[in-house]
């Protein structure tokens, strides 16, 4: 069986707001192989992604992502991780090239788990899958009044955790942010887990960060995400070293699994937060998982999209037991919401289990592809290079 096509889907909602909300667009991914169809998604900007996966090659370390990847033989896990590791060698300058093949990397897994009819993560090596505690993933209020409410909302829904972001935090005075920080701790009760996250705002500057621990210590944070930008290790470092019961998080910006260990080696966080959508795929995703496992970092998924995207980004820890949480985002766009036949949703006790169908368990809703789909054709110097095809 080898890899026949891959195609494309960007999906956008009408308008597009300057809000932190990365489910306002979509690319999908449908690779076919044999009589078999797999499906991915790629979280990042749609446009730029697909011109990785078809810009014509610069140089022998510069080629497309589909010079590595079509034609390949696909038949076992190892196939993939070959694949992988052949896109890596033949993009290494292609920048963009990680989140191309995170989605084709995500399809693969789901299309030899429906061709071998087992879950992904059985095909990663595990038993079974645990059952994850969903936190539920919001944006702040643009005011503590509304925080608040949104917390009270969430917690009426029957979620043990919850996680507020972006916004104006870290922005502006640091007593405005204590006050958003105590009106979610009051909306939730004092029993729920809080998480706060900073959305890189700081980008170094450890003294910023330093003002805003008092009130989460005050309020029990479990942890204080993204406070710098990836690369900032040394500040990571420096403020995990004076943060007391707040752990640190990060991660979601690692585009590679060596990013990924270098935060957990040297950036010292609590909490290593992964992307299927940007490292590559499941299968670095697997990687990091293992060595987070390893070295007694708790590994979480990073999802702000769909229920496509959440399972694939739950597969790389499934059998981990001790990893408990799972980032759920709740203010999801329609189309994020529709986009599968099958909605992943925490059940009465606020826990998240994975599907236990073939491949990835969902399916793209052929019907949302169509109603949200954006055409693109890319054109250089005459010549067609891309041009949607039909869902």
């Amino acid at each position: 069986m080898r890899i026949e096509s891959v195609d494309f889907f960007y999906l956008a909602m009408p308008e597009i707001r300057d809000i932190g909300d990365g489910s306002q667009d979509v690319l999908l991914v449908r690779l076919r192989a044999g009589d078999w169809t797999g499906w991915g998604e790629c979280e990042a900007a749609p446009l730029v992604s697909i011109a990785a996966w078809i810009c014509p090659k610069s140089h022998s370390a510069c080629k497309p992502v589909s010079a590595s990847v079509l034609g390949q033989q696909l038949e076992t896990p190892e196939d993939i991780r070959r694949i992988n590791r052949l896109v890596r060698e033949n993009s290494l300058d292609l920048l963009q090239a990680d989140h191309t093949l995170s989605g084709v990397d995500i399809a693969m897994w789901d299309l030899l788990g429906r061709r071998n009819e087992c879950p992904v993560y059985k095909l990663l090596g595990y038993s079974k899958s645990y059952p994850k505690l969903a936190y539920a993933s919001q944006l702040f209020g643009d005011d503590s009044q509304e925080t608040f409410q949104k917390a009270q909302r969430v917690r009426s829904l029957g979620y043990r955790a919850a996680k507020f972001g972006w916004g104006s935090f870290g922005k502006g005075d640091a007593e405005i942010d204590s006050e958003q920080v105590r009106a979610a701790r009051e909306g939730l009760g004092r029993e729920a887990d809080l998480l706060i996250d900073a959305g890189t705002v700081w980008e170094s500057d450890v003294v910023q960060a330093l003002t805003r621990l008092p009130v989460l210590e005050d309020c029990r944070v479990r942890w204080l995400e993204e406070p710098f930008v990836s690369g900032a290790l040394a500040a990571y470092r420096q403020l995990a070293a004076q943060c007391g019961r707040v752990k640190l998080a990060g991660g979601e910006g690692c585009h590679n699994f060596y990013q990924a260990i270098n935060m957990i080696d040297h950036g010292a966080v609590g909490y290593m937060q992964i992307d299927t959508g940007r490292i590559g795929g499941i299968t670095p995703a697997k990687a990091v998982a293992d060595y987070s496992e390893n070295q007694g970092v708790t590994f979480v998924n990073h999802t702000f999209t769909t229920s496509l995207a959440l399972s694939a980004s739950i597969q790389p820890y499934a059998g981990l037991r001790r990893h408990v949480l799972c980032e759920y985002p709740v203010e999801s766009t329609a189309l994020a919401r529709r986009l599968t036949t099958q909605m992943l949703e925490p059940d009465g006790n606020g826990e998240l289990s994975l599907p236990e169908d073939p491949g990835l368990g969902v399916t793209p809703d052929l019907e949302t592809i169509r109603e949200f789909l954006v055409p693109v054709e890319i054109t250089v110097n005459g010549r067609p290079l891309y041009q949607t095809p039909s869902p």
